[in-house]
């Protein structure tokens, strides 16, 4: 996976490549798809919800720059792998996810590999959760429509967003979203096609 997804599609940060060298991505999707949990593609893990494609999370985590003092807020969990990879670079991830089933799948594996620096809460998605506010990373995990401004809100000073953006009739693209002194500035990333969230669907003349 890393010699021929990630190092040849830009992916040079040794922290992210190495937390994705040590986590066991199998351990993240339904026993009967383990044999190909390391494919260059989404993975399903039920309820209409994937594991993103590995090039696609390692680009977007090296675009967010995760420091080690950083807290994450990860939107669209799952069952907990982008999370986990999350953990390794910084100090606190908030793992959120809709899915009941999900939810416990996610504090399952998390628990059973001895990471314990994520905390998984059942919310509805596109809220965020302010309760933990602000974040300086939050990483939507699928694609979306367009990001409320109460999530944007969320960010910290300097904080980072991550997502891939499904404008339709437009090409998704991943786009970096960063709180400039109380001001948020985009940058498109690179092309990418993942399998949208639910919730995040675009309000008539939402520009994100």
């Amino acid at each position: 996976m890393v010699d021929n997804q990630l190092r040849p599609n830009k992916v040079t940060d040794a922290r992210v490549i190495d937390a994705m060298l040590a986590l066991p991505r199998e351990k993240f999707v339904p026993a009967h798809l383990r044999g190909v949990a390391y494919v260059d593609d989404d993975v399903p893990i039920g309820h209409g919800r994937v594991l993103m494609e590995p090039m696609v999370l390692a680009r977007m985590l090296q675009a967010a720059e995760i420091a080690t003092s950083d807290v994450v807020l990860d939107i669209g969990a799952g069952t907990g792998y982008a999370s986990a990879v999350c953990a390794r670079l910084a100090t606190t991830v908030v793992a959120l996810e809709s899915e009941p089933g999900l939810v416990a799948d996610s504090a399952r594996v998390l628990s059973e590999l001895g990471v314990d620096n994520v905390v998984t809460v059942e919310g509805p998605l596109a809220h965020g959760y302010p309760q933990q506010a602000p974040y300086d990373v939050i990483m939507v995990s699928g694609a979306v429509e367009a990001i409320p401004e109460s999530i944007l809100g969320q960010l910290a000073e300097d904080g980072r967003l991550v997502a891939v953006v499904a404008t339709p009739g437009k090409a998704p693209v991943a786009r970096l979203a960063r709180n400039c002194d109380g001001t948020i500035a985009f940058r498109t990333l690179f092309d990418a096609s993942v399998p949208c969230l639910p919730g995040f669907e675009r309000e008539p003349g939402f520009v994100f």
